[in-house]
């Protein structure tokens, strides 16, 4: 059973065709049992595949559609996320940390207003954490020890010319995230995108997760989204802790 969400946990936004031996090392698996769990994956109808290479099939959306409609925080951030967006035309996001990547488990664009739709910023999306404002949230809520841990002689992918990679640089933009409260990245995911995010916290003051906004850089500026959208989000985030 793990080694078989290990296969299926290898196909991702940059890796959307294997071949058995690609899976094999993704997943640390010999090439005969990784061909064996992709073998079963497709008769489970989990996998489609034309022979050589393989890829997700629509069932596993099954997973993500029963976690989205069942789980508890989806459900109470999305009326936030949707009121935001009805007031703002902006789109916004909440995600949770999950291992070295976030996930968006709410998600908002508001009808008739901007549409801003950066690549892999759709519901159940996979995003580096490390690139990401919400990501950095969430890193910058964790123990300081956890953290060093976590980014210790740890390679951190160059996404575009403005992604953090150097660790001191990186370790610097989490201590200002921890003194600010607050995450601003600029182009660092993906060009041509602003990001803003802030953490969620229940009533023991526990980071649950991140709430963020993105923008067009010609559109609204980091000192723009900083001074109109920073207060709804703080305000959102006082909100959502009575009920997180």
């Amino acid at each position: 059973m793990l080694k078989g969400m290990a296969v299926l946990e290898s196909f991702d936004t940059e890796r959307q065709r294997l071949n058995t031996t690609q899976a094999a090392e993704r997943a640390g698996l010999t090439r005969a049992a990784a061909r064996r769990h992709l073998l079963t994956l497709a008769h489970l109808g989990y996998l489609d595949t034309d022979g050589s290479h393989y890829w997700l099939a629509a069932k596993v959306l099954r997973f993500s559609g029963s976690y989205l409609a069942s789980a508890r925080l989806p459900r109470l951030l999305q009326p936030t996320l949707n009121r935001l967006a009805a007031q703002t035309r902006e789109s916004f996001s909440a995600v949770v940390l999950d291992g070295d990547e976030v996930v968006i488990v709410a998600r908002s664009v508001s009808v008739g207003g901007q549409r801003l739709m950066a690549y892999g910023l759709h519901l159940g999306a996979r995003l580096p954490v490390h690139a990401t404002s919400t990501g950095r949230v969430l890193l910058a809520a964790l123990p300081r020890i956890e953290f060093n841990a976590w980014l210790k002689g740890r390679e951190l992918p160059r996404l575009t010319p403005h992604t953090v990679v150097e660790h001191k640089a990186f370790r610097a933009a989490i201590t200002r995230v921890r003194t600010e409260d607050l995450a601003l990245a600029s182009e660092e995911h993906e060009l041509g995108v602003h990001a803003l995010a802030v953490p969620l916290r229940n009533m023991r003051g526990q980071t649950v997760a991140a709430l963020n906004v993105v923008a067009a850089p010609d559109r609204l500026t980091l000192e723009v989204m900083r001074h109109d959208l920073l207060p709804l989000l703080l305000e959102a985030a006082r909100e959502l802790r009575l009920l997180l």
